[in-house]
């Protein structure tokens, strides 16, 4: 199972804001970065500070996508 963060990045770029600068603004993790770069799992925790700093719900930012059976 992955997730697709483009909704987050799409996001990003239209507020003018760059992975680092989310991550120092939020104090999130590098390698929190890293996993939605690969479309890992990330926590819930990291998941609600970012739609609490955009006003915004989680699905506003990625998609599940399915395993290919």
């Amino acid at each position: 199972m992955t997730f697709s963060y483009n909704k987050l990045w799409k996001l990003l770029i239209d507020n003018g804001m760059t992975k680092e600068q989310l991550r120092k603004t939020l104090k999130i993790s590098p390698s929190t970065i890293a996993k939605m770069g690969r479309g890992d799992n990330i926590s819930l925790a990291v998941i609600e500070k970012i739609c609490k700093h955009f006003n915004c719900q989680p699905g506003d930012l990625f998609e599940f996508i399915p395993d290919k059976q």
